[in-house]
């Protein structure tokens, strides 16, 4: 096996490949300077089914207004895009990822099929554009139908009344609020570190944080942020090291706890698909008691964070807008087919990776190409190194950035993935 310029030891041991992590480790200065490679990783051969997940519910709506005259409308008018981003502040510092990779098997998610984009609200939507009466015909968005001839226009993403207006979500349509909206649920009681909340997964306690906007009101619906560890991190670590909080105030932030992956070090190995529903059980815990904008769910990652992150893009791209991993792979879902519903992307990798080959990242990528129908020629964007993907679903756009540095963050990460979050 080869070595890497760091003090990480690879070491064929029966069918795992098992990486001992050193102690020379470095740290990183979050956006104003390098990265650090730091961790190691234990991938072991194995690989599993795979799935999806449903889509996480929705609200039906109530029903419009009966006509009493007027011309019905012909057509309908699309929703047109999200809200533009209003930049973000440079943070003066960072910290340092303390993890790398140790996956401990492949992931066997279940076997059945993903249902249709239309769970939390239709994608997109169409209305009618005047008079008194609801439309006769139109367009839903998908996974909702439409109930006409005189009465109510209602889709599974949204309600039309009178003359009014069809929510639905993904590619920047109006928002959908979660049952949490007017609950008399205002703090988090697991908002500081040291202060877990826990829900019990399939016979395992699983810790998370819940922070919310200093400003929160319950009836403002809120984007939601996962924030994942590296290998041999932490949920405390998670809290604080992409900082995000100061660039995205007006969002909600879950930080999950792993499970150990790889000796006693916690990490995402997401066995049997035991992360994906710990991830779907936090985010329906969030939901019922908190505001939540369904259409604004993301999640993001260093190393394994990363890994979680793709397997939610794998697994849950019905659910999440957005992923953004850094120095990921497939490793917390082998089995990633590629087929699911689209999901924006934007992610990172070194060059010189020797802890999570940069080909290993690539793989994954090519998996959210391959969702999201993109084309092969790409278009430099900001920050250089980056490049945007041409051909993807309208409203699902893939940037990459494979900037010249080892297993670690780059210095333009933190910025990036907040402007990226905040465009929709």
């Amino acid at each position: 096996m080869r070595k890497g310029t760091s003090a990480y030891a690879l070491v064929i041991v029966g069918s795992a490949l098992v990486c001992s992590c050193g102690t020379d480790s470095t740290s990183t200065e979050g956006d104003s300077g390098g990265s650090v490679a730091t961790g190691g990783f234990t991938a072991e051969s194995g690989g599993s089914t795979s799935g999806g997940a449903s889509s996480l519910g929705g609200q039906a709506p109530t029903g419009g207004v009966a006509p009493t005259g007027g011309v019905a409308p012909t057509g309908g008018v699309a929703p047109t895009g999200g809200v533009a981003p209003t930049g973000g502040v440079a943070p003066t510092g960072g910290v340092a990822p303390t993890g790398g990779v140790a996956p401990t098997g492949g992931t066997q998610q279940s076997t059945g099929g993903r249902s249709g984009r239309g769970g939390t609200s239709g994608r997109g939507g169409a209305t009618g554009t005047g008079g008194d009466t609801s439309a006769t015909g139109g367009d839903v968005g998908s996974g909702g139908d439409t109930s006409a001839a005189g009465g109510d226009t209602s889709a599974a993403g949204g309600d039309v009344g009178s003359g009014g207006d069809t929510t639905g979500t993904g590619g920047g349509g109006p928002a959908s609020s979660s049952p949490g909206c007017g609950s008399a649920n205002t703090t988090s009681p697991c908002s500081a570190k040291g202060t877990t909340c826990s829900l019990n997964v399939d016979g395992k306690d699983r810790t998370y944080y819940v922070q919310l906007p200093s400003s929160y009101s319950a009836s403002t619906p809120y984007p939601v942020i996962f924030q994942f560890h590296p290998w041999g991190g932490s949920a405390d670590q998670a809290m604080t090291m992409y900082q995000l909080n100061s660039k995205i105030p007006d969002a909600i932030y879950v930080t999950p706890q792993g499970l150990p992956a790889g000796g006693s070090s916690p990490g995402w190995a997401n066995t049997n698909g035991e992360d994906i529903a710990f991830t779907k059980a936090m985010l329906a815990d969030v939901q019922g008691k908190y505001c939540v904008d369904n259409a604004r769910i993301f999640s993001t990652g260093f190393s394994y964070g990363g890994m979680m992150s793709f397997a939610i893009g794998c697994e849950m791209s019905d659910v999440f807008r957005a992923i953004a991993p850094m120095a990921g792979s497939l490793y917390s879902d082998m089995n990633c087919k590629g087929t699911g519903p689209a999901i924006a992307m934007w992610g990172s990798h070194g060059t010189s990776d020797t802890v999570v080959p940069i080909d290993d990242g690539r793989a994954a990528l090519n998996k959210i190409l391959q969702q999201n129908h993109c084309g092969t020629e790409t278009t430099a964007v900001d920050p250089s190194p980056c490049v945007k993907y041409q051909g993807c679903d309208a409203g699902y756009d893939v940037t990459w950035c494979e900037w010249d540095g080892p297993h670690g963050m780059p210095s333009f990460g933190s910025s990036s993935i907040a402007e990226f979050f905040k465009s929709f």
